[in-house]
């Protein structure tokens, strides 16, 4: 089995307030301060400890986070509270049994910092990138394990800064998501403009395969849909969108939540993606499903 079991922990019984964060049998420590809580969130023991850290807030609009280590995370960010004022979260990243030491969470600063820039959705704050640290075999994977276990912890807590969207071209093993060949293919076309795309439903995942065409510029209204707006363009600023002779096209698969961010992304505005997927004998995501619900109605 894959399953992992997650503990959350509202301090103050407050989904919004203090919490932290652990997997069972993982020695890894997760720390969530809203800035209005530093004073008190820092005088906590968990805060004492040795790790790695993540300032998340806005900057020019955009979602921004500043990644660092340090062997006295109460200090760092003490000091981070008085020079900095774009932020408005705190995540204090440590170990349970206080087991990381410098050179660990350097390790974990640059791993972080390259997972972060990667990702897309976030705006890297890092002037420079960390010099990392020098780990044994062992010391090596036992940090990029801790690093799987984060990819998982984060995002339960509204913190999606280290896992990209985008996927390998070959197919996933079949112990993760299933035989290849019991996928379900979706197609898409823009007649008006000769766009055609075509997409995979993987787990829980849409993926919008390489090739795919789409329009190259966002043309729908901004005002109800700036964040779909926003992420059109930075596909094709970061290359997952390449624009050739007025014409889009994906340069590598990338997984999308729902057949409708897929389809707003391929048409460039506001799209019902149920209703523009269809299989290859043209039957829409939503009669398709539909279906589904049915075969495994008792």
């Amino acid at each position: 089995m894959k399953g992992r079991s997650l503990e959350l922990f509202f301090v103050d019984s407050d989904p919004d307030g203090m919490l932290t964060a652990e997997v069972f049998n993982w020695t890894g420590h997760v720390l969530k301060l809203p800035r209005a809580q530093i004073a008190e969130g820092l005088r906590r023991s968990d805060a004492q400890r040795t790790g790695v850290y993540a300032l998340l807030g806005t900057l020019d609009e955009k979602n921004a986070v500043y990644i660092g280590e340090t062997e006295n995370l109460a200090q760092r960010i003490a000091d981070h509270a008085r020079e900095k004022d774009w932020w408005e979260h705190a995540v204090l990243i440590t170990s349970s049994d206080d087991g990381l030491h410098k050179a660990h969470v350097r390790y974990l600063e640059k791993r972080m910092v390259e997972l972060a820039a990667s990702a897309e959705g976030i705006t890297l704050v890092n002037s420079n990138a960390p010099g990392g640290a020098s780990l044994n075999e062992a010391a090596t994977s036992n940090m990029e394990r801790f690093l799987e276990n984060l990819q998982i912890v984060l995002p339960a807590i509204r913190v999606d800064i280290l896992n990209s969207r985008r996927r390998p071209s070959e197919s996933r093993p079949s112990d993760e998501h299933g035989d290849s060949a019991s996928m379900t293919r979706f197609y898409m076309s823009v007649s008006r403009h000769d766009i055609k795309a075509e997409a995979i439903l993987q787990g829980n995942e849409f993926i919008v395969q390489k090739g795919s065409q789409c329009r190259p510029e966002w043309i729908g209204t901004r005002a109800h849909n700036e964040g779909y707006a926003i992420r059109h363009a930075e596909f094709v600023a970061k290359g997952i969108i390449k624009v050739q002779d007025g014409v889009g096209e994906f340069t590598e698969n990338y997984a999308f939540t729902s057949p409708s961010a897929a389809s707003t992304a391929i048409a460039g505005r506001s799209d019902n993606g149920r209703r523009s997927w269809r299989t290859e004998s043209g039957v829409s995501y939503a009669d398709w499903e539909t279906q589904q619900l049915s075969k495994s109605a008792p």
